[in-house]
This record gives C-alpha cells, sequence and structure tokens, in this order.
C-alpha cells in the first residue's frame, strides 16, 4: 500500500489576508458577572415554581416566602440556627466542589462526615486524660484523614481502575453508614445511651465553645470593642459554635490553594484536558488522589463538628440531617467556587432551618423544604445551558489591523 501523498507546503505568511483585520477572537466571556446572574435566575424561577407548588398545596405563596425569610434570617434565634446549619454545608460542599474541578463528580460527603464522626468519637475516647486542646486537635486529624481517605479511594477507583466515581463514592456512603450503625450499636456502644444508640461522650471540656462565650472571656479584646458590638455578639452569636468559622477559614483556604497556587493549577489543567495535563508532564494520579482526599477531608471535618459542637456523641442521627447530600447542591449552585460556597451554604441552612416554621404557621410538612432543594438544583442543571451564551456577559477584544 502507498504511503499517503504528501500536501503541498504553504508558508502561514502566504495564507494569510492581510487586508482584513487579524482573527483574533474577539469575545472574552465576564465569567463572575455571568455566573452570578444566572444562578441568580436559577434561584428566582427555583422559588417562583415552589411558590405555585404551595399554592397548589393550599397555602399562601406569599406568606410561606415570608415565614421561610422570618424563619431563616428574620429574627436573631433563627440566624444562629441557620449559620450553624451552614457550618457542616460549606464543609461537605467542598467535598463535591473540589473533585469538580478535576471533571469528577463525586457524592461521597456522606460517608465520609459519618466516619470522620465516628473516627472523632473514637479518638476522644482513647485519650481521656489529654487536655481539651489535644483532644480537640487530634479528633480534627484522625477525622479529618479518615474522611479524606474515603473520598480518595473513590478518586484511586476512578483513575487506576476507570470505575465511574459517581456509583462508587456513593455506595461506600452507604459502607460507611453501615460501619457507623454498626460500631454505635457494638464494639463502641455506650450502655447509658438509651433512646439512640451512640458511642461513648468525648466529654464537655472537649467541646467545641460558643463564639460569644469565647470573645468574651478573652477580656482584653472584649474591653476594647465598642459597646454596640458587645451587644450585638451576644444577641447574634450566643448559639454559634466555633465550627462556622472553621468552615469559613477553610473555603477561603481552599480559594487560595484551587485559584492562586500551582497545585490548583495544575488541577484545572487535568480537569480540562488530562491527556495534556500527561504531555506537560504531570502527575495526574496524585493530583486526582490529593485534591479527592482534600474533599473529603473536608467531609470528615464536618463530622468532628458535629461530634465536637453539637451531639457530643456519634450516633445515627450524625446522617439523619443529610448535609454530605445537600453539600451536593451548594457546591453545584456555588459552581465549585471555595468562596461562593459560603454564601449559597448560608442560604440552604436558611431554608433548611425555616421548615419548621413553615409546619407551624401553614400546616406544610417540615420536609417541604426538600422540594425546594429538589427544584432548585433542577433549576441550576436546567440553567447551566445558557453558560457562554448570552452576548451581554462577552465583551469585544481590541481588533489588531496591520498598518499599510
Amino acid at each position: 500500500m502507498s504511503a499517503p501523498a504528501a500536501e503541498p507546503k504553504t508558508s502561514a505568511a502566504s495564507t494569510l489576508d492581510y487586508s482584513a483585520p487579524l482573527p483574533l477572537t474577539s469575545r472574552i466571556p465576564l465569567h463572575w458577572a455571568e455566573s452570578l446572574c444566572i444562578s441568580l435566575a436559577a434561584l428566582i424561577s427555583a422559588f417562583i415554581l415552589f411558590g405555585i407548588f404551595v399554592g397548589c398545596a393550599g397555602a399562601n405563596p406569599v406568606e410561606s416566602m415570608r415565614l421561610m425569610y422570618r424563619g431563616a434570617f428574620g429574627t436573631p434565634f433563627s440566624w444562629q440556627n441557620t449559620l450553624v446549619r451552614a457550618a457542616p454545608l460549606m464543609l461537605t460542599g467542598l467535598c463535591t466542589a473540589l473533585p469538580l474541578r478535576l471533571g469528577m463528580v463525586i457524592i461521597g460527603g456522606e460517608g465520609a462526615l459519618a466516619l470522620g464522626a465516628l473516627t472523632a468519637a473514637g479518638t476522644a475516647h482513647l485519650l481521656p486524660n489529654s487536655s481539651p486542646t489535644v483532644v480537640i486537635l487530634s479528633m480534627v486529624i484522625t477525622g479529618c484523614a479518615v474522611g479524606g481517605l474515603w473520598v480518595a479511594l473513590a478518586g484511586s477507583l476512578k483513575y487506576y481502575r476507570g470505575v465511574n466515581e459517581t456509583i462508587s463514592s456513593l455506595l461506600l456512603n452507604y459502607i460507611a453508614i453501615a460501619i457507623l450503625n454498626q460500631m454505635v450499636e457494638g464494639p463502641m456502644h455506650d450502655p447509658e445511651s438509651l433512646n439512640t444508640p451512640s458511642t461513648w461522650s468525648i466529654g464537655d471540656d472537649n467541646m467545641l465553645g460558643k463564639i460569644a462565650d469565647t470573645l468574651q472571656s478573652w477580656t482584653g479584646f472584649w474591653n476594647h470593642c465598642p459597646a454596640w458590638l458587645q451587644d450585638w455578639i451576644p444577641a447574634h452569636l450566643s448559639d454559634v459554635h466555633w465550627g462556622f468559622v472553621w468552615g469559613v477559614v477553610l473555603c477561603f483556604l481552599m480559594w487560595v490553594l484551587m485559584d492562586h497556587t500551582i497545585i490548583g493549577f495544575a488541577a484545572r489543567i487535568v480537569g480540562g484536558n488530562m491527556r495534556a495535563a500527561r504531555v506537560a508532564g504531570l502527575s495526574v494520579g496524585m493530583i486526582t488522589v490529593l485534591v479527592c482526599w482534600l474533599g473529603g477531608a473536608a467531609a470528615g471535618l464536618a463530622g468532628v463538628v458535629e461530634v465536637a459542637a453539637n451531639q457530643e456523641r456519634a450516633n445515627a442521627n450524625i446522617t439523619a440531617q443529610g448535609y454530605g447530600y445537600t453539600g451536593i447542591l451548594v457546591a453545584f449552585i456555588a459552581r465549585a467556587n471555595p468562596l461562593a460556597i459560603i454564601p449559597v451554604a448560608i442560604l440552604i441552612g436558611g431554608i433548611n432551618a425555616s421548615g419548621g416554621l413553615l409546619q407551624r404557621r401553614q400546616n406544610l410538612p417540615d420536609a417541604t423544604v426538600l422540594v425546594l432543594q429538589g427544584i432548585i438544583f433542577l433549576m441550576i442543571l436546567a440553567f447551566e445551558t445558557f453558560y457562554g451564551r448570552l452576548k451581554i456577559f462577552r465583551r469585544k477584544e481590541k481588533v489588531l489591523v496591520p498598518n499599510g
């Protein structure tokens, strides 16, 4: 068989039309404005559809929206309840958001949270005579390590064996929850926990403190605060624990890591074109496992926060709130941006916090807010098709015209 005929070589200069402007693409997307506006449009559409749903259920849609706002942000109590619910959502949102930078849809936050909580409770039990600082630090380290390894397992299966990461991480959730239930009802069961099988208590001294109480105990700082701040902090942060601060700080650190470091740049290359990443000499496998581990570590920290700030022990209530699965919605609304996860988690936390008020005032089921979350998720997916297609969010670049 004869070789294909060689094409005639032509110089690049001979193929250009110098009478026309150089063909530089002309438009650069305004990513921040586009993401913000389309996400807001999706949320507004979701609330409109939810209003129609509430109306069909026999309730007043306008009054329901007013009650949702009041139950989420309208009073100091509801505001604190929202922030407490937002803390684990920020961390589980990172579990999905970070692997999304690699083009991987990991939904294993629930399993990592469960194992992180179980590990934290076990670690505290093994350190009965240690100082609270040592115990809390040990719980954080072990909880993050175990949660990270659990999600990194799904990433490893994807890279080394080609197993779909969404399916594997979902199945790993069920395994982790089964391990939690087995341990709290078996080897780690506290005989004094009668109503709900639980592990041993980590001790009151090892619990995370409330923000207001801690700030007030720092007399040097507190005495220099203005009077209005001394009134505002106890009124609005008396029930908010330091887990919320941990979530905000970790979101900021992950934003710096993923958007302003070499590791984040390498992760974007891997997510954009894995073959090009290999050609560039990047260790794709190591980057994949590392990013998945970071996401799992964040979800594991959410489990530690639930034990050390709310439950005081590990039990089935850790997974009853569904923070791991709700974190998926948070990550998609935030478009995998760690900084955007903070306000989105507060919004979703407020929606969850308002369910009780809807039930009492409008006679709607407490799970009505889950319907709203589902509608929001569908709208986010539907509006995804608008990205890059709206001309209003694209600006023209200056076109170079050769002289002569």
